[in-house]
């Protein structure tokens, strides 16, 4: 039998802190990681939530379909040279390292699809 965690849904936000120069590239990367991991069968049909923080920042929540799809994509050779297109235009860093993190209502601009 299955563990039953590993079948749960998992909602991640993921914070993408753009290299100078590099948020246009930045945006559209974070735009189509949910469909280039859709097609690897790793996330579920939840629509993606994109919005940015004051300072630039931009932000993502989406839904893994499961811990194990989140581990299939550390193994995954489309989803590991899409990372690599991340890394080169910008940073992942931890949600409380934003500004609005320290709000009690943390608000965002939404990013129009």
């Amino acid at each position: 039998m299955r563990d039953h965690k590993a079948m749960k849904g998992v909602i991640v936000i993921v914070v993408y802190r753009p290299k100078p120069g590099k948020e246009k590239q930045t945006l559209a990367l974070v735009r189509s990681r949910v469909p280039t991991l859709r097609k690897e069968g790793l996330v579920t049909d939840r629509v993606p939530t994109i919005m940015r923080a004051r300072d630039g920042t931009i932000i993502e929540v989406s839904e893994w379909k499961s811990e194990d799809a989140i581990d299939a994509a550390h193994k995954n050779p489309n989803v590991l040279a899409m990372w690599n297109q991340f890394f080169a235009v910008c940073d992942c860093v931890p949600l409380n390292t934003l500004a609005e993190a320290n709000d009690l209502f943390a608000g965002f601009e939404p990013i129009k699809e």
